[in-house]
């Protein structure tokens, strides 16, 4: 009789344990790309499971889900997506998943840098191209003429945390005050970067921080440090350069004696190294814009995608 009420209370016990907090199973959150994906890590820690359907090196303009991004997201508790209309076909995937949990818009809070004339222009022109010369207006191609790439600031970086912690803690309220603890921490790591980054840039003068990129990533960058971005392709990577388009950046690279292009991880090279021939300007490497590296990589998270693409910009700024 001892026995068997002792064996009653252990299994009591375990069963207790089982149904614990420390014992239940982590929040399960479907980021779409690669960046998001780090910071739901970051501030979600050991209580969520995340899955990132886009991945690194990938590119989430032109992303085609998979049967099973459906079924992740239907198991979701939490889906976390940029907005700004970056992941246009996200829509579809949300339906066809059945997904009814907590969805959170990272960038929610930011002030959207509107897009200049000229840039305006080149999404047109770039969209009749590869509509045979016509526009195409469905919501998919309609950027509202916003600029997607928010977290190219840190300072919007900050944001995107802020946006994330409070979606994890209202998901899942057992856990708040971790989420909102792990935020304030990745938030404060932030803000030191964001100083570096303005000390590194700094010591470049202003009239020489001329940067040329593959596509139209690096607005906030440019607006938030002060650098000059030019692109021969529009904010999106779904249409392609007009040869015109890529004639007039190389007249701009010789006028303006730029000596510094980049390619990008989500990018066909060929578009800059074509125009580092044609005008002998410097390849000063590899940034990274709409995706991480690799674990192996120099960009494997968001504080070190822009730590590698300051060091870069400036190492190439420096001896151009």
């Amino acid at each position: 009789m001892v026995f068997r009420s002792i064996s009653l209370a252990l299994a009591l016990g375990a069963s207790t344990l089982a149904f614990s907090p420390a014992f239940a199973e982590p929040l399960k959150v479907v980021a779409s790309f690669s960046i998001l994906g780090d910071m739901v890590k970051e501030i979600g820690g050991k209580d969520v499971a995340v899955t990132t359907l886009v991945g690194p090196n990938g590119d989430a303009h032109v992303y085609e889900p998979t049967p099973q991004d459906a079924k992740a997201l239907g198991e979701a508790k939490v889906l976390v997506e940029n907005g700004l209309n970056m992941e246009g076909w996200l829509p579809r995937l949300v339906k066809t998943s059945g997904f009814s949990g907590e969805t959170v818009i990272a960038s929610t809070g930011v002030k959207p840098r509107e897009l200049t004339p000229e840039e305006q222009a080149l999404e047109a022109a770039e969209e009749a191209h590869d509509h045979g010369g016509e526009a195409h207006a469905e919501a998919d191609h309609d950027h509202d003429h916003v600029d997607p790439h928010a977290w190219q600031d840190l300072k919007n970086g900050e944001i995107y945390a802020k946006n994330i912690a409070a979606g994890l803690a209202k998901a899942d309220p057992e856990h708040a005050k971790d989420y909102l603890k792990r935020g304030d921490a990745y938030i404060a790591e932030m803000k030191v970067l964001d100083e570096k980054v303005r000390a590194e840039i700094n010591q470049v003068p202003e009239n020489q921080r001329l940067i040329v990129t593959s596509h139209d990533a690096f607005g906030y960058f440019g607006q938030a440090y002060h650098v000059k971005f030019i692109a021969p392709q529009g904010v999106s990577t779904e249409a392609e350069a007009s040869a015109q388009d890529v004639a007039k950046i190389i007249d701009q690279i010789r006028a303006q004696h730029i000596r510094a292009v980049f390619v990008e991880n989500i990018s066909n090279p060929r578009l800059i190294e074509q125009i580092s021939r044609e005008t002998k300007a410097k390849v000063g490497g590899s940034l990274f814009s709409d995706a991480l590296s690799p674990s192996n990589g120099p960009a494997p998270t968001y504080l070190d995608m822009f730590r590698n693409n300051a060091d870069q910009i400036v190492k190439a700024l420096k001896t151009s």
